[in-house]
């Protein structure tokens, strides 16, 4: 059976061909960060009108190369949520009129359960049961995975998810879009005891909360500005480096103690902020003392890509709607979701 996945919930144009037995046989993704760069942050008009541009396109161009022909795909799926609504209605009303006019069945993917996914792609994928970190745009989740389909939140983010944290953070210290990446980058050149950033929440539950250290770093850079309202470069690669050190203790100091409160031994950490190498090295370490085995996606699978929702609509491939429709929806709890046949 061969999937078509299309992925264009935000700001990533995303398509591949995933065939059962065999793997994903086709994959392309194009990144609209220079189109949003000089607004500093994605417009979402901008978005949906480029994937217009680019989606068709892509997909004539992944299956040439790949020799492959329309007609030999068996089902289309696309990201029906959650994600913005406009960019949503493109992926969804191209993947529906290719369904209609190829006369095959259509799925609609939740984006999260697709990251969630994408670590059984590769070689080494972890078994169930396990605890899921989900930390991808403005989701950051803990979910307990007992069966695939039906997942069970045991903790999320009160106010700032994560990756909107870094990209808020980013901004104070004038960083290019995207914020993440290049705070990371700057971050890797300080000192991340330098300052002491608050850990919010450390000792209270499996919920996160990133603004009480958002303000910390807001009210750090006030105090360290020279006399000319300006930062000296090594306090700037000091406060990024404190920064991405608080915040990564925050998201391990919930894994652990989910773990603990679960029993389980299994860690999946997915999405755009698990590809953060600071993250994966104190986790993989903290979870090692635990006996705790920690899989994540490939880089590549981290941010948002049509890899994952191809085999994401292999895995619902008994919940293909057999009248193709178009479903988006900007909210979308993985709570709603059923359990896999």
């Amino acid at each position: 059976m061969k999937v078509l996945g299309i992925e264009t919930s935000c700001d990533e144009t995303g398509v591949a061909v995933y065939e059962s037995g065999v793997g994903l046989l086709a994959e392309a993704l194009f990144s609209q960060t220079e189109l949003h760069a000089q607004f500093g942050g994605v417009v979402p008009e901008l978005a949906s009108r480029d994937h217009i541009a680019k989606l068709a396109p892509m997909i004539c161009d992944m299956l040439f190369e790949a020799d492959l022909q329309l007609t030999d795909l068996n089902a289309i799926a696309y990201t029906a949520g959650p994600g913005l609504v406009g960019a949503l209605m493109v992926g969804g009303s191209l993947a529906t009129g290719l369904a209609l006019g190829l006369g095959i069945p259509v799925i609609p993917v939740h984006h999260m359960e697709a990251h969630l996914l994408a670590a059984l792609l590769e070689d080494d994928p972890p078994e169930l049961p396990f605890i899921g970190l989900l930390v991808s745009g403005g989701h950051t989740l803990l979910v307990e995975t007992q069966v695939l389909g039906q997942y069970r939140i045991i903790g999320e983010t009160l106010d700032d998810a994560v990756g909107e944290a870094f990209d808020k953070v980013a901004r104070l210290l004038s960083l290019p879009y995207p914020g993440g990446p290049a705070l990371a980058a700057l971050a890797e050149r300080g000192d991340p005891t330098a300052f002491k950033f608050p850990r919010p929440m450390r000792n209270k539950g499996l919920d996160f909360s990133f603004s009480g250290l958002k303000t910390a770093v807001r009210l750090a850079l006030e105090k360290t500005k020279n006399s000319d309202g300006e930062l000296e470069a090594s306090v700037r690669e000091n406060i990024a480096a404190s920064f991405q050190a608080a915040a990564v203790d925050s998201l391990i100091g919930k894994c652990i103690r989910a773990l603990d409160a679960t029993g389980l031994k299994r860690l999946v950490v997915a999405g755009g902020v698990s590809a953060n190498q600071r993250l994966r090295t104190q986790l993989r370490t903290a979870c090692a003392k635990r006996e705790v085995c920690v899989h994540y996606p490939r880089p590549a699978l981290c941010t948002d890509n049509g890899a994952m929702i191809a085999f994401a609509g292999w895995c619902r491939r008994e919940q293909a709607l057999s009248v193709p429709t178009i479903i988006a929806r900007p909210r979308w709890s993985l709570n709603e979701l059923t359990p896999m046949h």
